[in-house]
C-alpha cells in the first residue's frame, strides 16, 4: 500500500514540478512584467537608492514596515541556496538565477501590492494581510 502511494506521489510530483510548473512560473512572470511595463527594471535605481539610503540612517521602522536589516534577516538562507546551485549547476545556474530573479521581482511586487491593498485590522487592532486576505476580499463571490 505504501509503495503504491509513493509511486502515485512520485508521478504527480514529476508531472507538476516539471514543464507545467516552469510554464506557469515563467508565464505569470512575463505577463506581470508586461502589464507593469517592466517595473522591476524601470524602478531598480530607485529601489537601490531607497535601500542603501535607509540602511545607514538610524531610525525605527514605522508601523507596519520593516527596516532593511530586518528584511535582510528574512533572506539569509538564500546565500546557501545560491552557493549550492552554483556548485551543482555550474556557471549556467547564475544566468538562470538572474532570469528567475527578474521575473520574480515583478511577481513579488504584485503579491505585496495585493496584500497591502486588501489587508485589514484584526480584533487586536493589528494589520493582517497576505494571500488569504486578497483571495477572500479581492475575488468576487
Amino acid at each position: 500500500m505504501l509503495s503504491t502511494i509513493e509511486a502515485i506521489n512520485s508521478a504527480v510530483n514529476n508531472f507538476i514540478w516539471g514543464v507545467p510548473a516552469m510554464i506557469c512560473i515563467i508565464g505569470v512572470g512575463l505577463v506581470l512584467s508586461f502589464r507593469t511595463r517592466f517595473l522591476q527594471i524601470r524602478k531598480f535605481p530607485y529601489a537601490m537608492k531607497v535601500t542603501f539610503g535607509r540602511m545607514f540612517k538610524k531610525r525605527e521602522a514605522s508601523d507596519g514596515s520593516m527596516t532593511p536589516f530586518q528584511a535582510a534577516t528574512v533572506c539569509t538562507g538564500n546565500i546557501a541556496g545560491v552557493a549550492g546551485a552554483i556548485a551543482i549547476g555550474g556557471p549556467g545556474a547564475v544566468f538562470w538565477m538572474w532570469i528567475s530573479a527578474i521575473l520574480g521581482m515583478c511577481t513579488k511586487f504584485s503579491e505585496v501590492t495585493l496584500a497591502v491593498h486588501f489587508r485589514e485590522k484584526n480584533v487586536h487592532g493589528d494589520l493582517v494581510g497576505g494571500p488569504m486576505y486578497y483571495i477572500k476580499n479581492g475575488l468576487k463571490k
